[in-house]
């Protein structure tokens, strides 16, 4: 039989012959050594990080290894099941089945004790009669274990706990993992209120370290791509790899998703035609315009009130120093909507934070189209370059008109100024051109760069809140000038000043810095 045709994977587990992945040693080298030291951890990374092919992998090379019975188990099956009388005995049944299903050499009889009837113990009993009967010992890796909740969490836990401690005297669990979205002081359920954590009073306070996946180098992304080059001839040149890299910040799924639509789609698995940077961009604008179930699973968090606390101040600019202790902070990070930067939330990718303001401006743009609003494109054109001068001037009007309609709409009404406008210019643009955001945490900003027919129109957009707002807006707008290696920009402010009448909230004048920017200010 021919051997199996690798390609890039967003569906699942990688599985080596394939699909192409990368070593699981590379992302995870500090935890072989807390298997050598009989501790228990967690390992606890985003959703599509790659967390069941790395831990899989691990299993099987502890098992190669042949110092240990190592045995890879999913919770996923326990969704829903609060009732610790049901589902104990459930969970045992999946390791059960786990075990069976395994390439362990090991005896098969896993199950609850003729002398263990109660459920509070059943679980830790039915492990140390399995490990009584090994000849080596039993490294278990759990994974989704966020799909346990109330009762048969705390229950699991605790008897996991109470294992550990008597493993002097009962043969028990050499090392264990708990593998999840999750860090083990965020494990709750509504046994307790929604702000409260298990914390320091957690029943599995035995836990040495807990571990996250971190996301591909720009070097491990170089790996990954090149193995696509080894199989096929078809490379991905410095440039696109780069490109690649800048967008993803090498966030695994979006990693393969981009390469698979390259390969797959854009140039129809020919491997005769060669990959460009341009390549990834279409790859990336196919990818945030289709929204495929990861992004539109991540995105759906974008409801949740404590995801706002987080999400909103990042589009305005505002977000300043969290602790990193805040649930809320831990918990955007924990779902790989943000990464921090010197203590400052921050979209975890530039797709990421593409995706984010698209999908809170989009009921915008839809409900523009419908109500035939009159921004036509040709409206702004002159002698084939965008007018954003005379788009920007249309657009105070607009906002003049409908800003009290609009933002009552928006869950997220601190920042639905910015995302009115970024909707409106999304609309005119319409596919013809393409928007680039530039997040800049705590500096009170979110910076545009629109890139229409081969030239770039620079625009920054700033809530004003007090008198030096524009001042510093310009002063920043000169900076993110230099950066793009501009001269002309236009600054929009907002004025969220109570009792501010429109007459001085509407503005329009021109300003000519030290260094010979052109700055278009907008006053709205």
């Amino acid at each position: 039989m021919p051997p199996t045709k690798r390609r890039f994977n967003t569906t699942g587990p990688c599985i080596a012959n394939e699909h192409y992945m990368l070593p699981a040693q590379q992302r995870c080298a500090d935890l072989m050594p807390l298997v050598e030291q009989k501790s228990y951890f967690v390992v606890h990374a985003a959703r599509q990080s790659g967390k069941t092919t790395t831990i899989r992998d691990v299993v099987n090379h502890l098992n190669r290894n042949g110092r240990y019975y190592a045995l890879y188990c999913s919770l996923e099956t326990m969704q829903g099941c609060n009732d610790e009388r049901m589902g104990i005995p459930q969970i045992i049944q999946v390791i059960k089945s786990a075990i069976g299903h395994s390439d362990l050499t090991t005896p098969r009889e896993f199950g609850i004790p003729v002398n263990s009837s109660n459920c509070s113990i059943a679980a830790k009993d039915s492990f140390s009669s399995f490990c009584a009967m090994l000849d080596k010992p039993l490294v278990v890796m759990f994974d989704e274990v966020d799909c346990l909740s109330n009762g048969v969490l705390i229950s699991f836990l605790c008897q996991l706990r109470n294992g550990y401690i008597e493993r002097d005297r009962t043969p028990f669990i050499h090392s264990l993992a708990l593998v999840g979205m999750r860090n083990i002081r965020d494990y709750k359920g509504t046994v307790r209120d929604d702000s409260s954590t298990l914390g320091s009073a957690s029943p599995f306070n035995i836990v040495k370290e807990s571990l996250t996946l971190r996301d591909f180098s720009r070097d491990e992304v170089a790996a990954l791509y090149g193995q696509h080059a080894q199989d096929t001839g078809q490379a991905f040149p410095s440039d696109a790899i780069d490109r690649a890299f800048y967008l993803t910040q090498g966030q695994p799924w979006l990693v393969n998703a981009i390469a698979m639509e390259i390969v797959e789609r854009i140039l129809r698995d020919d491997t005769t035609h060669s990959i460009s940077a341009a390549h990834v961009g279409q790859a990336a604008e196919r990818i945030i315009q289709r929204r495929d179930t990861h992004i539109d699973s991540l995105l759906e968090r974008l409801k949740e009130k404590r995801v706002q606390r987080i999400i909103e101040p990042v589009l305005t600019g505002e977000s300043g120093r969290v602790n990193p202790l805040n649930d809320d902070f831990a918990y955007c990070l924990d779902l790989g909507l943000i990464k921090s930067i010197d203590g400052r939330a921050t979209p975890a990718n530039p797709i990421y934070g593409e995706v984010i303001a698209r999908t809170l401006s989009y009921r915008t743009q839809m409900e523009m189209a419908e109500a035939r609003l009159p921004i036509a494109l040709e409206r702004f054109m002159t002698n084939g370059r965008l007018d954003i001068h005379v788009l920007l001037s249309d657009f105070q009007k607009f906002w003049r008109e409908n800003s009290a309609i609009w933002v009552e709409k928006y869950q997220y009404k601190e920042a639905a100024p910015l995302l009115v406008l970024q909707a409106f210019l999304q609309r005119v643009l319409n596919g013809g051109g393409s928007i680039g955001r530039e997040y800049a945490a705590g500096r009170g900003r979110t910076d545009l760069c629109i890139d229409f027919k081969g030239s770039r129109y620079v625009v920054e957009l700033k809530i004003r809140r007090d008198a030096k707002a524009i001042e510093k807006g310009v002063e920043q707008l000169a900076e993110y000038l230099d950066t793009l290696g501009e001269k002309e920009g236009s600054l929009v402010i907002f004025d969220r000043r109570p009792r501010i009448p429109w007459k001085q909230r509407l503005f329009s004048r021109t300003r000519k810095t030290k260094a010979g920017h052109i700055i278009r200010i907008f006053g709205c």
